[in-house]
């Protein structure tokens, strides 16, 4: 038994080894049409020979695309015993695919049989034909647009024939020329062609969808023969020729010796090498020649010059264009108009020091490149002397002249020559002069100014500007000369900077004279200052306030000073303000409240400016008397005079802002009762606690800190005294611990009392500071 089990698992192992390949034997598969238009439907039919017919009854033929199943095949058996499937596929819509019939064997499907299908369309009909004669390679050579890619091998082909007429009639055949695979273009050899005679030419497509021709062209072949370019040369100097005109080039240049029985014409075109100009054309030219002379050029300017050529009189294509040729053409002398300027110096009775500008003007575009300028004594005054005084690549020359002299020569020149000479005449200051000079400034980096003309109207204006004190004196200098006699302004833009101080001045020109220079000064644009001055309280009575301040020092970058306005308001938030002129640096304020808090700052300002001084806080006195001058108490940014300390008590400062409220400490003499009230601020000062007794003129002014409402009165054994006494409001310590601290004021002895040294206080994250009077 074991050895018959062996045997049928061998048996086994042989079947399914060999029935698949015998199953490959069985099927084939037969196609409608091999290949069709894409998209149209295609029919498979899969049969099954009779030699499978041992195969089970129910076997199930499969169709399959690709990977892909395909459903609707309807199975048959044929009269002869076969199983026939078939299946149709309503759109093919890939160019190439692979079809199989395939049957069931065990787990797996079989492949039977298998066929490739192939969708396309016609060929389209070639367009474009064209052909030229090419006399280098002596074939006629074609071209065309093959159309839609057609997704199937097409095959063109040119087709040809000679023909006596107007191609009507074929007379002779020419062999069919088979361009290489993915071309469109094919040569006829120049054997097969007959140059002067007529040619039926068409290309005709053909795939296995159907065949398409072009339309039949008729042609000479030396009707559409193209040339080969000519070769540029430059034409050198000649004993016999003159050298050529500035702006001009000469050339040369020799025609394809192949084409040398051929007429022909040709065109130059020309292109500066620098820059970004294009092609300028020039017409036929005659190939006869052979040289060529182009003018109206730039001179000392190199171009490039590229030449092409075509049949003359007769059919033909334009060669390419030839290779580049560089020339550079010559130089002209400079043809320009000099405007000059001079500033002079005497240095003795007999000698001159003349410093002269110029600014050269082209007349022309093509005004002649400069090289440098001349500057001569005029032909008259060369006697004795030395007849050039200059010769400089600079816009400006330094010379030496006697006393005597009134003219020199100015020349511009090149290696072609010199410019047609200026003569500069110094004249003397005989004519009107201007009237009203004034400057605007337009932006950061420009300057209008203007004036009133004079009578009789100038000829021209000279302006000059430049950098104004504290510039040294000798620093440069921009001009600019104005032809139009009739204008009142013009705007200067060059070399002006923001924040700059410039001196600007202006010469009106007449035809013999000129007159006098007219100066102005003027920012391009100004700055505010980076502060205001100090206000500080003088004098101070019942109704009535002096304050002072130290008026700014002019600084650079900014306008002179216009005004000021005092501002002061009253603790009812009434305001008030009056304007002073500049020139003032005190004022008292009048018509005030006794014993009343007011707040004051002044404001100074300019035409385009306006800035703040500090703020001064003061209380009027309650009765009649004055604070004597000298030093006076002021904060930092407030300062504040107030009644309600004795003078024997010490003067120590509070917590409080810039309306604070006075904080009086006795001393060991007096009585005095305080009353602390702490808010969220823990940076304040510490202060002992008592009862309180507020006067009638203390209010709540503290927003952070310690708020204090203090009474004093003197102690019994002390006379009986006033409430008219100075003490002082400190400002709060920032949030962050950085207090401002400053100091007290000493009173004048005609207090009759002499204050105890100051006790220094703490501050909130700083350490014990000191102090003492500070200075107005």
């Amino acid at each position: 038994m074991a050895g018959l089990g062996a045997w049928n698992l061998a048996r086994a192992a042989l079947i399914i080894l060999l029935l698949p390949r015998s199953l490959e034997q069985c099927g084939h598969i037969s196609l409608s049409a091999p290949i069709v238009r894409l998209g149209d439907p295609i029919t498979a039919s899969c049969t099954i020979s009779q030699n499978c017919s041992h195969l089970d009854s129910e076997s199930h033929i499969v169709w399959k695309l690709e990977a892909e199943l395909q459903p609707g095949e309807r199975q048959q058996y044929l009269p002869n015993g076969t199983l026939q499937s078939t299946i149709t596929l309503p759109h093919l819509n890939r160019s190439r695919a692979l079809l199989s019939c395939c049957l069931h064997w065990g787990n797996s499907l079989q492949i039977l049989d298998q066929a490739e299908l192939q969708a396309g369309y016609p060929p389209a009909t070639p367009h474009n034909l064209s052909c030229l004669m090419n006399l280098t390679t002596n074939s006629l050579t074609c071209q065309w647009e093959p159309g839609p890619n057609t997704h199937l091998s097409t095959n063109f082909t040119l087709k040809s024939f000679k023909s006596r007429g107007n191609c009507q009639s074929r007379e002779d055949s020419i062999p069919d020329c088979v361009p290489e695979d993915g071309q469109s273009h094919c040569s006829i050899p120049r054997k097969h062609l007959q140059l002067y005679q007529n040619m039926g030419i068409w290309v005709q497509a053909k795939n296995a969808l159907g065949t398409s021709v072009s339309p039949k062209l008729c042609l000479v072949p030396m009707d559409v023969v193209k040339l080969e370019p000519p070769t540029l040369w430059a034409l050198g100097p000649s004993p016999e020729v003159a050298p050529p005109q500035p702006g001009c080039l000469r050339l040369r240049w020799e025609t394809w010796k192949p084409s040398l029985h051929i007429d022909q014409k040709c065109e130059l075109r020309h292109q500066p090498l620098l820059g970004e100009a294009s092609w300028d054309l020039v017409g036929a030219l005659p190939s006869r020649t052979l040289q060529y002379e182009l003018c109206g050029l730039l001179p000392s300017t190199a171009y490039a010059l590229q030449m092409r050529c075509t049949r003359w009189r007769l059919p033909g294509h334009w060669s390419n264009w030839s290779p580049s040729l560089e020339l550079t053409t010559t130089q002209r002398a400079p043809t320009v108009r000099m405007d000059t300027w001079w500033r002079q110096r005497q240095l003795d009775p007999r000698t001159v020091d003349v410093q002269l500008f110029w600014q050269p003007v082209p007349l022309e575009e093509d005004s002649g490149q400069i090289q440098g300028y001349l500057v001569s004594l005029r032909p008259s005054d060369k006697a004795g002397a030395d007849p050039m005084l200059c010769n400089t690549t600079e816009l400006n020359c330094t010379f030496q002249l006697p006393s005597e002299a009134r003219e020199v020569i100015l020349e511009a020149y090149n290696t072609a020559g010199t410019s047609h000479p200026t003569p500069v005449v110094f004249l003397e200051s005989g004519g009107p002069p201007l009237g009203r000079l004034h400057t605007v400034a337009r932006d950061p980096h420009s300057l209008w100014v203007g004036w009133e003309p004079p009578s009789p109207q100038p000829r021209g204006y000279v302006i000059e500007w430049g950098l104004g004190p504290p510039s040294p004196s000798g620093s440069p200098k921009t001009w600019r000369m104005e032809h139009n006699g009739s204008i009142a302004g013009t705007l200067l833009q060059e070399n002006i900077r923001p924040f700059q101080l410039y001196e600007i001045t202006v010469t009106p020109l007449y035809q013999d004279t000129k007159g006098p220079s007219q100066h102005i000064y003027a920012y391009s644009q100004e700055m505010a200052p980076s502060h205001g001055p100090e206000l500080h309280l003088r004098h101070i009575g019942k109704t009535w306030a002096q304050l002072e301040w130290v008026p700014e020092a002019p600084e650079l970058g900014r306008s002179p000073l216009t005004h000021y306005t005092i501002f002061w308001t009253n603790a009812q938030d009434r305001s008030f303000s009056t304007v002073l002129n500049a020139s003032s640096h005190s004022f008292v304020l009048r018509g005030l409240e006794p014993s009343s808090l007011y707040h004051v700052h002044l404001m100074a300002a300019s035409q385009v400016w306006a800035t703040n001084s500090t703020s001064l806080t003061l209380m009027t006195l309650a009765l009649a008397g004055r604070i004597p001058s000298g030093q006076v108490f002021q904060t930092q940014p407030t300062a504040a005079w107030v009644p309600g300390c004795l003078p024997s008590q010490r003067r120590i400062p509070s917590s409080c802002p810039a309306f604070g409220t006075p904080a009086c400490h006795p001393s060991p003499r007096s009585r005095c009762w305080r009353r602390k009230r702490r808010s969220q601020d823990p940076g304040s000062p510490m202060t002992a606690q008592g009862p309180v007794a507020s006067p009638a003129w203390s209010r709540p002014m503290c927003s952070r800190g310690t708020q204090e409402y203090l009474v004093c009165s003197p102690s019994p054994s002390l006379a009986p005294v006033t409430r008219s006494f100075t003490c002082r409001c400190w400002a709060a310590p920032q949030a962050h611990g950085l207090g401002t601290t400053s100091a007290a004021t000493p009173l004048s002895p005609s207090w009759g009392a002499s204050p105890p040294a100051p006790s220094p206080m703490r501050t909130s994250g700083s350490r014990p500071a000191p102090w003492g009077p500070q200075s107005p």
